[in-house]
C-alpha cells in the first residue's frame, strides 16, 4: 500500500498521538455532535427500522428490498445540491445565512414527513407509507447537503478528520434514537409511538441550527454570476432576462463539475469509481439486516439491545480511531482498512446464518460490524472531504455523497430477491466479494498519488 501524498489528498504534516486527539476539543468540531445527529436520526427511519416495521406488517421480503430504493433519493441529491448551494430562501437566508437557513427547511419537512408516517398503516396500504417515506427522505438528503457544505467550510482541513467523526459520533447517536429507540417503543407501545416521538426529535437539529454561526467563508463567498468562470461565459454582456439564467445555470450546476476534473485531470474517473464502489458491501448488506435478525428468531428487544444499543459504542470506538488515523497517517491507509474491514465482517453475519440465533456470536458479529463501519464511514467522509473546492462545496460533495450511495442503494434493492432465491448465509457472501473492488481501488488512488507528487516534485526542481 503506497503512502499518502503529502498536501494534495489534505494530509497535514504528522502531528503526535496527543495533538492528534485534543483536535476533539475544538468548538466546532463539537458542535457537529448534534448536526451528526440530527442527519442520522431520519436515515434508518426510511430504511431498516421500516424494513423491521414492514416485516412485522407481513409485506413480503421482495417488496421489502424494493422499498429501500427510496433511499436512492439521497444519491440523486446532487440535482438539486446546486439550489440549495447558491438559491437564497426569501427572509431564511438574511437571518440564518445560506448553509443554516436551508437546514432548517429540511428539518420541517422531516418532521412533517415522519408524522405522516407514523399515521400510516402498511398492513392496509403501502401508498401513504412510499409518499411520507419519499418526503422524509427527499428532506433528510437536502439537509445533509447543507450540513456537508457546513462542516467543509466551517474548519481547516487538517480538522476535518476530526470533524467527520464527530459528525459520525452524532449521527450514530441519531441512529441509535431511530434504531433502538424506535423498536423499542414499537415492543413496548405501537409503532405510531415509535414515529411520533422520532418526529419530535427533530427538534434537536432545530435547535441546533438557532445557536450554530454561519461559516465565516460565506462571508466572502462570491455570488455565482460573479464567478470568473462565469464572467468568461458571459464574455462581458450584461446578465439580463435568459442570458442570465444561464449563466446562474452554468456557474451553478456545470463549473462544479468542470473545477473537479479540472484539478484531478485523469485522476478524476478513477476517484470517482473509488467513491461510487467504497461502500457497496455495507449498504448492500444493511437492508436485510433486520429482516435478517427477526427471521433468525431474535425479538425487536434483542435487537435494539445489540445492534442498536451495543453497536453504537463500537461504532463510536470505530469513528474516534478513524479520525485520530486520519491526523496521524493521513487518508489512504486507513481509507484501505475500512474497506477491508467492512468487507470481511460479512462473513461472521454468514456464520451467524448457520448457527442460528445465537445471542452471544451476535454480539462478536455485531462488535466487529460496527467497529468497521465507524472507522471507514470517518474516514470516507474525511477522504470527500478533501476533494472538494471551497468554491463549489455543496455541489461538489453532494456529488461524491450521491455516487457514494447510488450503486449500493440500487443493487441492495434486489437483496431481497437474492435471500429468497440462495438464503441469507450466500447473500452474507455475496455482500463481502461486493467490498473487493474497493479494496482494489485505493490502492489504484494511492499509486497515483504518489506518481502526481513525484511529477510535481520534479516540476518544482526543474523550474
Amino acid at each position: 500500500m503506497p503512502s499518502d501524498a503529502s498536501n494534495s489528498n489534505g494530509r497535514s504534516d504528522r502531528r503526535s498521538w496527543s495533538e492528534a486527539v485534543t483536535v476533539y476539543r475544538h468548538p466546532r468540531v463539537l458542535a457537529m455532535l448534534f448536526l451528526g445527529f440530527s442527519a442520522g436520526l431520519p436515515f434508518l427511519l426510511v430504511f431498516s427500522t421500516l424494513s423491521a416495521w414492514l416485516t412485522e406488517a407481513g409485506i413480503n421480503r421482495a417488496d421489502i428490498g424494493y422499498l429501500s430504493w427510496l433511499g436512492i433519493t439521497y444519491s440523486i441529491k446532487v440535482f438539486w445540491a446546486p439550489v440549495v448551494d447558491n438559491l437564497k430562501l426569501p427572509g431564511l437566508t438574511r437571518l440564518l445565512g445560506r448553509r443554516r437557513s436551508w437546514m432548517l427547511v429540511a428539518q420541517a419537512g422531516i418532521a412533517a414527513g415522519l408524522f405522516g408516517l407514523a399515521t400510516s398503516d402498511p398492513a392496509m396500504s403501502l401508498a401513504p407509507v412510499i409518499a411520507f417515506g419519499f418526503l422524509v427522505a427527499f428532506s433528510s438528503a437536502t439537509q445533509d447537503v447543507a450540513i456537508d457544505a457546513y462542516r467543509i467550510e466551517a474548519v481547516k482541513k487538517d480538522l476535518q478528520g476530526a470533524m467527520a467523526a464527530t459528525y459520525q459520533l452524532g449521527y450514530r447517536f441519531g441512529l441509535l434514537a431511530a434504531g433502538a429507540g424506535a423498536l423499542y417503543m414499537a415492543d413496548f407501545f405501537t409503532w405510531f409511538a415509535a414515529y411520533t416521538t422520532m418526529a419530535l426529535l427533530v427538534g434537536v437539529g432545530i435547535v441546533t441550527v438557532l445557536i450554530i454561526h454561519e461559516p465565516e467563508i460565506n462571508k466572502d463567498r462570491l455570488e455565482v454570476l460573479k464567478l470568473p468562470e462565469v464572467e468568461a461565459f458571459l464574455g462581458g454582456r450584461p446578465a439580463q432576462g435568459g442570458l442570465a439564467v444561464a449563466a446562474w445555470l452554468y456557474g451553478a450546476a456545470v463549473c462544479p463539475f468542470v473545477d473537479f476534473f479540472r484539478r484531478n485531470g485523469r485522476m478524476a474517473l478513477v476517484i470517482l469509481m473509488l467513491v461510487a464502489f467504497y461502500r457497496i458491501s455495507d449498504i448492500t448488506m444493511g437492508v436485510m439486516a433486520n429482516p435478517f435478525y427477526i427471521d433468525l428468531g431474535f425479538t425487536k428487544s434483542q435487537i435494539a439491545s445489540v445492534s442498536k444499543l451495543y453497536g453504537l459504542v463500537m461504532s463510536l470506538a470505530g469513528a474516534f480511531v478513524g479520525g485520530v488515523l486520519v491526523v496521524r497517517f493521513g487518508l489512504l491507509r486507513p481509507l484501505f482498512l475500512g474497506a477491508l474491514l467492512v468487507a470481511v465482517t460479512n462473513l461472521l453475519f454468514a456464520t451467524l446464518a448457520s448457527l442460528g440465533p445465537d445471542l452471544g456470536f451476535l454480539v462478536v458479529t455485531i462488535s466487529a460490524d460496527n467497529l468497521a463501519g465507524g472507522l471507514a464511514g470517518s474516514v470516507f467522509i474525511a477522504y470527500l472531504s478533501s476533494l472538494t473546492s471551497s468554491s463549489y462545496t455543496a455541489t461538489q460533495y453532494a456529488l461524491f455523497s450521491s455516487l457514494m450511495t447510488l450503486p449500493g442503494k440500487f443493487i441492495g434493492g434486489f437483496s431481497g430477491e437474492v435471500v429468497e432465491a440462495l438464503g441469507y448465509h450466500s447473500f452474507f457472501l455475496y455482500a463481502a466479494v461486493l467490498g473487493i473492488p474497493a479494496m482494489l481501488l485505493v490502492i489504484w488512488v494511492g499509486r497515483l498519488e504518489v506518481l502526481r507528487s513525484a511529477r510535481l516534485e520534479s516540476t518544482a526542481e526543474s523550474a
